[in-house]
């Protein structure tokens, strides 16, 4: 493909060739408050916090205009930018001459983003075989920290290897050929990362499911994608409860195989600090117990070798029409676009030891916890921990995903748990991305506290007014992405009519993230929520109608509308206003009933944190829910309801006002 059209948004970015003039140390600016990494903690009034002189000098990108240069060539010249970094990977047959195929019109035909087509190559290869091979095989790749003080242990890139290995060839040894579906239903143990990589080193499609789901959550994957195998363990501790996750395995591949969907074996690993053997329930014929039989295997296992376009897993997200959607991403792109961003967002050096507190069930765990870091070499801590109770003298580089954190988070995050010395990289992306796509990178440029700053290298982010066009300069309006990049999801699993109606109609010619964005004068990127009807809970992307069909599941529930609203900890909260059955009075005993509904069916981080009753829900005489007045209500704005003549009955907004707080 042609080098594309000239960088658009450079007006967007001038401020870091004036801000490039400016000394690390000069202190304030001309009305802005700032502040230097590692000289005073950041304020409520400081606007900018620099990277201090010391630390630009050894980043990755030490100045604004290494960034532009960078930047530039990535927007006007991709092909050539992106097979300059895939060269430093291995690929056992080199892509052709076009490195990149995109439609991202769905006036001119169907979808299709494609690139590095035709390569050859193979992520788990490069990151283990490639470390091993380089020298790095003693280099520690995983520090696992149980739920137990006591309980830990490490694995070097060797033995992360032979116990891929070993995991892959059972995996052959029970039919799992490349293109068959694997469902990964484990915590954070150490056998997660090692079944994604088994996976994708015989060229099998990994799917995991977040260890918190409950089992008709679980069913509705096995339904979609089909597995060979089911992966798990018998159960986890989480604090001091027992949650007895082969139980919830069991229940939905009952209910799947009396749906016509048999999966033909359970690997269980005994998770012995949880659940003993004996305990476990067991249906002989299909679940294998993973102590038993892995480590008997071979501890080398031939590779098999799939093209940048083949697929590497399936990830579910939650959807506004309630149905999960499986996001599908292949193998090049990701791999180069996961490693890319990882190296230098988080700066990363080889002596570094890093810490991510994601959940390899959300796409974080895949991107940053497993092949990001192994791709570069990293040595991974996996399992979360507190904050002030350890030195965090070495910490170096912060990181926060999915959504920027507000100001107030952001400062806390900066002055206690990086002492007011360590860059934060607070990102904008999303499962659908693959990796970063907005984001600061540490050393390069002054911060603002609560926005993600600029786009990372190939993403060229534009802000789009209702009808679709581009708004310039400082402006607020829809987040759109121009032209694709290596990391971006393909389709949605087995639906690719939903892939281009959810994310390339509404605004035909670019990717639409579903998100609201502000760009101030300086061209600082602000994201301002969703604006479709998912809920964003401590990164879990709920939808409402999983909530609103789970509340409408309960007897006693006639109808329920779900909406979200600002939550001081958990980003987002769900809020849900219910009618009852008529007859069915108010009580605390039912609202905690419905809570426990959502909590069995879908999994308690999505758990309403507010139940509104509700005689009757505000609807247009089509009987459409406007949620815009039940958000308005929710969030107590009652004197921006806004015009609620177009209601069938607009006495309903009263009585719900005179509820709100019953």
């Amino acid at each position: 493909m042609a080098a594309r059209k000239n960088l658009t948004t450079t007006n967007h970015l001038r401020h870091l060739e004036s801000m490039a003039t400016h000394p690390s140390g000069a202190g304030k600016i001309p009305r802005l408050n700032a502040v230097i990494l590692g000289e005073s903690l950041a304020s409520e009034e400081d606007d900018l916090v620099f990277p201090s002189h010391d630390f630009s000098q050894q980043a990755h990108v030490p100045s604004p205009q290494k960034y532009l240069e960078m930047y530039n060539r990535s927007i006007v010249d991709p092909g050539g930018f992106w097979s300059d970094i895939a060269s430093e990977f291995y690929w056992k047959e080199k892509w052709g001459q076009q490195v990149y195929s995109e439609n991202l019109d769905v006036t001119k035909g169907k979808i299709k983003i494609e690139w590095f087509k035709g390569g050859i190559t193979n992520i788990c290869y490069n990151c283990l075989d490639k470390n091993v091979e380089s020298g790095n095989g003693d280099k520690v790749a995983l520090h696992w920290e149980g739920n137990e003080p006591d309980v830990d242990g490490s694995l070097t890139y060797r033995q992360l290897f032979e116990k891929v290995c070993q995991l892959a060839n059972f995996l052959k040894d029970n039919g799992v050929k490349k293109g068959d579906t694997v469902i990964i239903y484990l915590p954070m143990l150490m056998e997660l990362p090692i079944t994604m990589l088994a996976c994708a080193r015989i060229g099998a499609i990994h799917s995991v499911v977040f260890a918190g789901y409950s089992a008709e959550s679980l069913l509705q994957r096995i339904m979609d994608c089909k597995p060979k195998i089911v992966v798990t363990c018998n159960a986890v501790k989480r604090g001091k409860k027992v949650l007895n996750l082969k139980e919830i395995v069991d229940a939905a591949l009952s209910e799947s195989s009396q749906n016509g969907i048999s999966v033909d074996s359970c690997l269980t690993y005994e998770n012995e600090s949880a659940m003993k053997k004996e305990d476990t329930k067991w249906q002989k014929g299909r679940d294998i117990w993973w102590q038993d039989v892995v480590p008997k295997y071979p501890t080398t296992c031939d590779v098999v070798w799939v093209d940048a376009e083949d697929p590497l897993f399936l990830l579910y997200t939650s959807g506004s029409t309630g149905k999960p959607k499986g996001v599908l991403h292949t193998t090049g792109g990701y791999m180069i676009y996961t490693a890319t961003t990882f190296k230098y967002a988080f700066d990363y050096k080889e002596s570094d030891v890093y810490w991510c507190t994601a959940d390899c069930g959300w796409i974080t765990g895949h991107s940053y916890v497993t092949y990001g870091p192994l791709l570069n070499g990293a040595t991974v801590i996996l399992y979360e921990g507190y904050v002030t109770r350890y030195s965090r003298k070495s910490l170096r580089v912060l990181g926060s995903v999915g959504e920027p954190i507000n100001p107030s988070a952001w400062r806390w995050f900066f002055n206690v748990v990086g002492d007011s010395r360590c860059p934060i990289s607070d990102t904008w992306w999303q499962t659908e991305t693959g990796g970063f796509m907005i984001t600061p990178l540490p050393g390069a440029w002054a911060q603002k506290p609560g926005s993600a700053t600029f786009p990372f290298f190939g993403v060229e982010p534009v802000i789009v007014d209702e009808k679709g066009k581009e708004i310039e300069g400082e402006c607020s309006g829809y987040l759109c992405v121009k032209s694709s990049w290596p990391g971006a999801f393909r389709t949605l699993y087995g639906d690719h009519d939903r892939y281009e109606t959810t994310y390339f109609k509404p605004f035909p010619g670019y990717y639409f993230s579903g998100d609201g964005c502000s760009r101030d004068k300086n061209g600082y990127y602000w994201l301002t929520g969703r604006v479709d009807d998912v809920i964003n809970v401590s990164g879990h992307r709920i939808g409402t109608a999983e909530v609103e069909s789970a509340l409408v599941s309960h007897p006693q529930c006639a109808e329920a509308a779900v909406v979200g609203v600002e939550h001081e900890v958990k980003g987002q909260g769900i809020y849900a206003f219910v009618t009852l059955v008529e007859g069915v009075p108010y009580s605390e005993d039912l609202r905690k009933s419905l809570v426990l509904v959502v909590r069995n069916q879908i999994g308690a981080f999505a758990a309403p944190d507010r139940i509104h009753w509700a005689p009757s829900l505000p609807k247009t005489r089509s009987g459409k829910i406007m949620r815009r007045i039940l958000r308005k209500i929710a969030s107590r704005q009652l004197d921006e309801l806004g015009d609620i003549s177009t209601l069938a009955d607009p006495s309903v907004v009263d009585q719900l006002i005179a509820l709100a707080d019953s």
